[in-house]
């Protein structure tokens, strides 16, 4: 709901502050006073598109500042988050712009786009009138109109789901298919690949093993004489280490009894060196004979080593991944070999998704085929009293390309008069049978979307009388729970308010300014009369008023 507008510096207006509230708010004033004026700042503040010269004569900057209070889970919220601004039960939109035409804006203080506030003003404001392409003239929202009418919520949700489930079956049918193209691509790529891999069969591990074995044979091959020598020198031979010390050990010990002890030691440490130079020559044995190997043995480890690594540098893999490149080639012609039954399984998916999702788009389609007939009657019973009895008005639904909200396509239509033409609400009606075609349709559709602030310009032009009275009526109708600004030259529209405002001019200092006056009770009376018989209000005019005003 709008609590207030404050302008300053706008075409005419200096300064003014407007607290408006729930229920039917009446804007009137003589022509040329600057009723148009407070509409065209309230749309420079939600960002529309209107006139390029907005700021006073002799002014650097015009300003606009326009307060809404946001009840919870109202739809500007969501606004504001997706455009990561401060929320808060209260909204306060501002907008400059200066002399030279820059334009800069501000929502709860933070500097926001043109974009964001046309955003927010599609949540927050109705504007209906006889140039209004916003609304209800617009065709692109007669479908969304006629499902808030129809109550078509869960039908609705129904077909985006099915909608969903159909792209999702689509998306995977077209993946695999595409998936077996490539594979069927490379079939002989694989097959081939795979042949090579199995007959060489490396293992993880194969490659740093038969590198290892490689080395050992290689320097067994250097140092086996070494090695030999080693082991001739250790052993118990006539000229091994092992005989020199065992010699020297016997000597010792047959010395050892004359002189009491003094060998003991020499003896212990030849006995331990006799037992590290068998242990030695053990060694120096195990050695020799794994150094051992078969002639051809090193051809053999060299010839699959090489043909291991060759096999790697060509798949561009790790020796020790070779395995697992096997086994995932397997897969992929396993994949192959399995896709036409996969195909199979998701054409099948994919038509059951289909047909779903035609289901229930004709059961959306009955329910608004249905549902069209009742508002057409509703929209018809509301005409009547607007003097458009002879009119006809019908909603088209037809069949149009498919998507997540089904596959029709809705129009408001509307003949003037039965046998002629009928066409587009905003191509056929002039222009006072439009803003009652307008408005039979905002009445007959579903109540007000809570938080918005419905506005008719001069919605009640080219009518009076009873026409005006109704028209009046059902404007405070729709005020009912509700708020609504209507910008009225009708006295009998003007009566039905629960808030009245008079937009006035005035010449100071030989410059013209525009103001608004709050009205009470009597002053209602004279604006009501002053409307009825003109500048000299009679008796008459004011017992008028008074009786319009019940």
């Amino acid at each position: 709901m709008l609590r207030s507008l404050v302008i300053h510096d706008m075409l005419i207006i200096d300064r003014l502050e407007l607290d408006f509230q729930p229920g039917l708010n009446v804007l009137t004033g003589e022509t040329g006073a600057g009723k148009s004026i407070l509409l065209d700042s309230l749309g420079f503040v939600l960002g529309w598109r209107g006139r390029a010269e907005l700021v006073r004569a002799g002014a650097e900057q015009g300003e606009v500042l326009a307060e809404f209070a946001l009840p919870a889970g109202h739809a500007a919220h969501r606004v504001l988050e997706e455009a990561g601004l401060p929320g808060g039960d209260e909204l306060i939109l501002r907008r400059v712009n200066t002399r030279d035409g820059r334009k800069t804006a501000w929502v709860n203080d933070r500097r926001c786009s043109g974009e964001v506030l046309r955003a927010l003003s599609e949540v927050l404001v109705e504007l209906h009138g006889q140039h209004d392409d916003r609304g209800l003239l617009n065709p692109r929202g007669h479908r969304a109109l006629l499902d808030d009418f129809a109550n078509a919520g869960a039908a609705l949700a129904e077909v985006r789901a099915a909608w969903s489930g159909r792209a999702k079956a689509r998306k995977a049918l077209e993946k695999a298919r595409a998936d077996i193209e490539a594979l069927r691509a490379e079939e002989e790529f694989l097959r081939h690949a795979v042949a090579e891999l199995d007959g060489l069969s490396p293992e993880p591990g194969e490659d740093e093993k038969l590198d290892q074995e490689r080395r050992r044979m290689q320097a067994g091959e250097r140092l086996r004489d070494d090695i030999g020598k080693a082991m001739e020198a250790l052993s118990s031979g006539d000229a091994g280490a092992e005989r020199f010390a065992g010699d020297a050990m016997r000597w010792l010990e047959g010395a050892a009894g004359e002189v009491e002890g003094l060998l003991d030691a020499p003896i212990a440490a030849l006995e331990q060196a006799l037992n590290a130079l068998g242990e030695a020559a053990d060694g120096v044995m195990r050695a020799i004979e794994a150094l051992e190997f078969e002639p051809h043995a090193l051809e053999a480890c060299e010839e699959r080593l090489f043909e291991i690594r060759a096999l790697a540098r060509k798949h561009g893999v790790q020796p020790d991944d070779l395995a697992g490149f096997a086994d995932e080639l397997r897969t992929r012609l396993g994949a192959l070999e399995q896709g036409d039954a996969d195909l199979a399984e998701l054409e099948t998916a994919a038509k059951a998704a289909d047909a779903a999702y035609d289901a229930a788009a004709l059961r959306l389609s009955d329910l608004r085929k249905n549902e069209a007939g009742r508002l057409d009657a509703a929209v018809m019973a509301e005409l009547a009293p607007l003097k458009m009895e002879r009119a006809v008005f019908t909603t088209e639904v037809a069949e149009g390309v498919a998507g997540p909200e089904g596959r029709d396509e809705v129009s408001f239509t509307v003949a003037t008069n039965p046998g002629a033409p009928s066409g587009p609400l905003a191509k056929i009606a002039s222009g006072g049978e439009l803003s009652r075609f307008l408005l039979a349709l905002k009445v007959s559709l579903s109540a007000p979307e809570a938080g918005i602030t419905m506005i008719f310009d001069e919605i009640d032009r080219g009518v009076g009388g009873a026409t005006a009275d109704a028209v009046g009526r059902r404007l405070r109708r729709l005020a009912d729970g509700a708020q609504v600004l209507v910008v009225t030259h009708s006295p009998q529209v003007a009566a039905q308010g629960a808030h009245h405002w008079r937009v006035e001019k005035r010449v100071e200092n030989e410059m013209t300014l525009s103001t608004v006056v709050p009205l009470d009770p009597s002053e209602r009376v004279d604006e009501i009369a002053r409307m009825i018989s003109g500048d000299m209000i009679s008796d008459e005019a004011r017992a008028a008023a008074e009786k319009l005003m019940g």
